[in-house]
């Protein structure tokens, strides 16, 4: 299978410049895209440089280009770039188009800085005080407002013509623990989940979100013994099956605790696989990449996963390549910073309208309103 089972993998690094290991695995194609995170940015320019030379490398297979750029405090592209308040200005706001203008900002900005992928919505429904990774990066505590403005975020997302990604599937709202640390349990009965967690990703997928993040959460509703990333009963029976999501469909990364103090990385992957999730994302350690690719082709030797697996997450890669990441869109480095110059009005008035929303509506839940 060879460079092809590299397509089932994005990875992440440390430093401004791509690896020469890296560079080799992008232009062989036995790896399917980066993410970057602040680690990797110091100047515009040198980001829409390094973008382009990831693109450049890895163009016969179309490399997927990735950020979290959410808004709020999970956002990797930081000033000369706008910066939003986090997503749950838009639940307080509670308008579609006010959603849609949010997104066209973080997808007008990252695309010309050369990504294809957004990993956003969040589609997690606020649900409890506690939670130390999701909070106001939700948009509502309203699972029906979570999945409006969600599919309004995507919409303009897809204007831009950046692949949006909802996250976290099936629901990281109602976890009082940090994925990347530990493994969160959400115990609700199979009733509330249909009702709150799974509520917004439903309608998301019903309106044409074309890919999900899973979450490294346990449901023992859905499935007592394994997390959702692992999950068949979660992936495949639910979301594939029972939704018919034919999709593209994102691991969270496979070395947050969650995950990774249980499992060794090729368990993950293939476990995963085994589910229904097509895409691994490896955030730090590349240099995983060629031991998982082996482990890959030696589980399709043996018989423990199917070839038409492979060929199925392969298939929805690539339609879904074709579609976002069919050339490089970034502005490049020469033009950047211009780029930036020229949106930075437009662009600063709704972020200063935004912030002034945001200050209103924790101000009125200070003061006992109910602002999402």
């Amino acid at each position: 299978m060879g460079d092809r089972t590299g397509q089932l993998f994005v990875c992440g690094f440390d430093g401004t410049r791509l690896p020469a290991g890296l560079e080799q695995a992008l232009a062989a194609g036995d790896c399917g895209g980066v993410i970057l995170f602040s680690r990797n940015i110091e100047s515009p320019a040198q980001l829409a440089a390094l973008t382009q030379r990831v693109f450049e490398v890895g163009t016969p297979h179309r490399p997927w280009i990735c950020v979290d750029q959410e808004g709020g405090r999970v956002a990797r592209l930081r000033a000369p770039f706008t910066v939003l308040p986090p997503a749950a200005v838009l639940g307080a706001l509670d308008d579609v188009d006010e959603s849609r203008r949010y997104a066209r900002i973080l997808g007008d900005e990252a695309a010309a800085a050369g990504f294809n992928i957004i990993f956003a919505p969040v589609l997690d429904v606020h649900s409890n005080a506690a939670n130390p990774v999701i909070g106001d990066r939700a948009l509502s505590g309203d699972p029906a407002a979570v999945g409006r403005l969600g599919i309004a975020l995507a919409a303009g997302l897809r204007e831009a013509s950046v692949m949006p990604c909802g996250k976290h599937f099936p629901g990281h709202g109602d976890t009082s623990q940090d994925s990347h640390e530990t493994l969160p349990v959400v115990a609700h009965d199979r009733y509330r989940l249909e009702a709150v967690e799974l509520r917004p990703f439903r309608q998301a997928l019903a309106a044409g979100l074309p890919a999900l993040m899973t979450a490294h959460v346990l449901y023992p509703a859905l499935d007592a013994d394994v997390p959702a990333t692992l999950s068949p009963r979660i992936i495949g029976d639910l979301l594939r099956g029972e939704w018919g999501f034919d999709g593209l469909v994102f691991s969270d990364d496979v070395e947050m605790k969650a995950v990774s103090a249980r499992y060794a990385a090729c368990e993950i992957v293939i476990e995963g696989l085994g589910a229904g999730v097509d895409q691994f994302l490896v955030c730090r350690q590349w240099e995983l990449l060629p031991g998982l690719i082996r482990s890959v082709d030696a589980a399709v030797e043996v018989g423990r996963l199917q070839p038409e697996v492979i060929a199925k997450a392969l298939s929805r890669i690539g339609r879904a390549k074709a579609q976002y990441a069919a050339g490089y869109r970034g502005v490049g480095a020469a033009q950047i910073e211009a780029y930036l110059a020229a949106v930075a009005e437009h662009h600063g008035a709704m972020a200063t309208r935004f912030a002034a929303a945001w200050l209103a509506a924790r101000a009125s839940h200070a003061d006992g309103g109910g602002a999402g």
